[in-house]
């Protein structure tokens, strides 16, 4: 069964075709229900690796709790650490730049809340700071 179009109804096509506006999936965005991006920041500068992880434990979980999309973590790079000068720790692992990420890729707890956790980019602190991505809580099951 072939049916004509209208004049009206391909002037309507033409009309679509030359349009450069993007057109929203309204099929995508109605499952996916995007969440307001919020923000929160936690600086660790000056506190010991058991005072970082237990803050950053409590932040996490707090944040989760208040539907935060991202968390920026501040940890410095390492520079004025006074772990450095003690030839009993480990350079890397007492800096707190790598030991909190560690921490918290290793608590399952955690990390049931956690989409990914990423290097931040320079406005937000750089090699000095990463990211947190946290899951929709009322999307866990």
């Amino acid at each position: 069964m072939i049916k004509k179009l209208s004049d009206k109804d391909k002037k309507d096509w033409e009309n679509f075709l030359s349009n450069k506006e993007k057109i929203i999936n309204k099929d995508f965005v109605s499952q996916t229900k995007i969440r307001k991006e919020k923000i929160k920041k936690i600086d660790l500068h000056g506190y010991s690796l058991e005072e970082a992880n237990k803050s950053v434990e409590e932040f996490i979980k707090k944040c989760f709790d208040n539907n935060v999309t991202k968390i920026i973590v501040i940890t410095g790079k390492g520079l004025r650490s006074k772990n450095i000068l003690n030839p009993y720790l480990s350079k890397d692992l007492s800096i707190l730049k790598y030991s909190v990420p560690e921490f918290i890729k290793s608590n399952n707890f955690l990390m049931n809340m956690i989409i990914e956790i990423k290097d931040a980019e320079i406005k937000d602190g750089g090699s000095g700071a990463f990211y947190i991505y946290l899951k929709n809580k009322y999307k866990i099951k």
